[in-house]
């Protein structure tokens, strides 16, 4: 359930990107100005994600899952509403503080009934990923019925989250009033590695917001003006997301996840490279590699983060997925900006270089111990077979860990 809420917010970030090209064609917005939109929806929930992540290391809120749904909603399904590049702005901006106070309260809920598994968290990862795949469809389906002013049809996501969340939020205050479930910290924090671990997000964030900005538009030019190529590369984008937050999680089963996140970026780099060089008909499978690429690391991101942090897996939930992921949007205009003076191409070329940094980044990280689930002490003699994956491999006992090859 917490997978599939977490499907029906993140389907309102998604929304903003699939919106951009009808704000081109019914409010003939430039460049610029769509990136504004991508900007507002951006600041707020940069802003407000850390705050909320505050709030949950002190007090637990899980009232807070069904209201920031609702507002994400709302946001997104008043957009078309009015006709003002005012009103746009507002009502996405709307959005993003529901997004911004959905996501920390659910980092730690998700931790919580996760109780440290990389795999578990890679399925609530998952589930925003799948909101991001279907949103440029549901978007798609609602404007062929009327355009922009049938954005109130946009809603219903955020209804079934709300409703969603009810017996999730029953089931974890059913489990923190029986101590079962709770993460323990392992060891102090470490905010050297957290800081370097923030700017690799960054690096990310901003090759993200580009391409879910700009592909669309970048797909419709290079297929001849047809709306129906944006929408298909964007949702390509979308859905890579979801194989790669899966696979993020198996390989972190495998290997290291400071291993598998420098890998991956160095992919990133390369399908990056094919979308800006090559011509239309690879388009789609570098946008498709591109995805993966930058979702693999997603969800291990995420939990490297909070062990970085293990005193505050609030607040490094609400950096991870909220400040450092928004800066993306707050460089959208200025990529805007360029395809507006040269062209679409040669503005996302830069972003070529952002998953390098990301890679060299990582390069710098350790691989901190995985949390334990607390649970009742074991009896005589339990407890001795084989350390779960993720164990911490430098733990008495512990399996050496398999590396990838260098």
């Amino acid at each position: 359930m917490l997978s599939v809420g977490h499907a029906c917010v993140d389907v309102y970030q998604g929304a903003v990107a699939s919106l951009v090209p009808f704000f081109v064609a019914e409010h003939a917005y430039g460049y610029a100005a769509v990136s504004g939109v991508v900007l507002a929806a951006s600041v707020l929930s940069s802003v407000a994600q850390p705050l909320f992540g505050l709030l949950t290391d002190r007090w637990a809120m899980p009232w807070l899952l069904p209201v920031a749904t609702l507002l994400a909603g709302a946001g997104i399904a008043l957009v078309g509403v009015g006709g003002s590049y005012a009103h746009t702005l507002l009502f996405v901006a709307v959005s993003g503080l529901g997004v911004a106070a959905y996501h920390p309260e659910s980092a730690r809920v998700a931790r919580l009934a996760a109780g440290g598994s990389h795999r578990a968290m890679a399925w609530f990862s998952l589930g925003g990923n799948v909101g991001f795949a279907l949103a440029p469809l549901l978007v798609a389906a609602v404007m062929a019925v009327g355009g922009l002013r049938m954005s109130p049809l946009l809603a219903v996501p955020a209804l079934v989250g709300g409703v969603l969340c009810l017996p999730a939020i029953r089931a974890v205050r059913r489990a923190e009033r029986a101590g079962a479930g709770a993460v323990a910290a392992v060891g102090p924090d470490r905010p050297g590695p957290f800081l370097r671990l923030s700017l690799a997000v960054v690096c990310r964030s901003v090759v993200f917001v580009g391409l879910s900005t700009f592909v669309p538009l970048l797909a419709r030019q290079r297929g001849g003006g047809d709306a129906l190529a944006g929408t298909v590369a964007l949702f390509v984008l979308f859905l890579g997301g979801a194989v790669g937050s899966v696979l993020g999680g198996a390989l972190a089963d495998r290997w290291d996840r400071v291993t598998v996140c420098r890998w991956s970026y160095l992919a990133t780099a390369v399908a990056v490279a094919g979308i800006v060089a090559l011509p239309g008909p690879a388009l789609v499978p570098c946008v498709a590699l591109a995805s993966v690429g930058l979702y693999v690391p997603f969800s291990l991101q995420v939990t490297l983060g909070q062990d970085y942090l293990p005193s505050r897996v609030g607040t490094a939930a609400g950096i991870t997925l909220g400040l450092t992921v928004s800066v993306g949007g707050l460089t959208a205009p200025l990529v805007g900006a360029l395809a507006d003076a040269t062209t679409l191409a040669t503005a996302l070329s830069p972003l070529v270089l952002l998953p390098l940094a990301a890679s060299l980044l990582f390069r710098t990280l350790p691989e901190p111990g995985a949390p334990r689930a607390r649970a009742a002490a074991p009896r005589a003699g339990e407890g001795d077979g084989p350390p779960a994956p993720g164990d911490d491999p430098r733990a008495p006992g512990a399996r050496p860990a398999r590396s990838a090859p260098e």
